[in-house]
């Protein structure tokens, strides 16, 4: 078995990033969701599901922590990772309520104009990072904006075998991996307790339950109006959490990640 693609995505529900190599941190990849759009007002953080076009905001993450904004109609800006100095701003993602630097005035008004609304950019340093979600893990587990755990890892084969049973290819984009795997069994996946990658080892720590935002284009932002491949998961894949499709990991420790690497099974 071998890692077959890597994945970043610096903005929460932006654009993806396919990547050759990547270093880790205790957070992840490095640069992963690291930043996010919240609702000015209630601090709530904005996705997909409830703002289909942020699969069209492209979010490249810069050498120095930046980030780079750019959407169909709207001039790219270039912001700058917050300083010490910065202003925190309370946010709500799920249930975790914290308090993260604000990116400033000219990035908050460039993502309300694109989210048409007043929105803020917020990012997350390490050492104001959230713990990951209780009962699953380590204590000291954290994670970054992600929803509940640092990375998600995808067989290659179970896509495959989904886009089978749907009817048609689906794209990888759809379910926002980290980590694409090839060379196992389809859902192989669901079995594993922890892996090796390169020099990296990972925690597999739990299923991830699948969201309308499967069904959103990640190429067009559009959704499907026959509600797949969400609705063929719930026929197979349905568990009491939800449908389940990926699993959730914790990289024990840094190093880096390229393309290509072999990966072993230790559990």
């Amino acid at each position: 078995m071998r890692l077959s693609a890597l994945y970043r995505f610096p903005l929460k529900s932006g654009k993806g990033e396919s990547l050759n190599q990547i270093s880790l941190d205790k957070l992840g990849l490095d640069g992963d969701r690291r930043w996010m759009l919240v609702d000015e007002a209630s601090g709530r953080f904005l996705t997909q599901r409830a703002v289909a076009k942020m699969s069209q905001l492209s979010a490249l993450w810069n050498a120095d922590g930046g980030l780079t904004l750019s959407a169909p109609g709207h001039s790219p800006i270039d912001i700058a990772l917050p300083d010490g100095d910065a202003e925190l701003r309370g946010v709500t993602i799920w249930r975790d309520t914290l308090r993260v630097p604000d990116a400033g005035d000219a990035a908050g008004a460039w993502v309300s104009e694109f989210i048409g609304k007043p929105t803020r950019l917020v990012q997350v340093p390490l050492d104001r990072a959230r713990t990951t979600q209780a009962g699953y893990g380590k204590d000291d587990d954290q994670v970054a904006f992600a929803d509940g755990f640092p990375l998600l890892l995808i067989g290659q084969a179970s896509l495959e075998d989904l886009s089978q049973r749907v009817g048609r290819p689906l794209e990888m984009l759809r379910f926002r991996p980290n980590l694409v795997i090839e060379g196992s069994e389809a859902y192989a996946e669901d079995g594993w307790k922890r892996i090796r990658i390169g020099d990296v080892e990972f925690r597999v720590v739990k299923s991830c339950s699948r969201c309308i935002l499967t069904t959103i284009d990640p190429q067009t932002g559009e959704r499907s109006e026959d509600r797949e491949p969400l609705a063929t998961l719930q026929k197979y894949r349905a568990q009491e959490d939800g449908a389940m499709f990926g699993q959730n990991l914790v990289n024990d420790g840094n190093g880096r990640l390229e393309v290509g690497m072999p990966v072993t099974i230790l559990e």
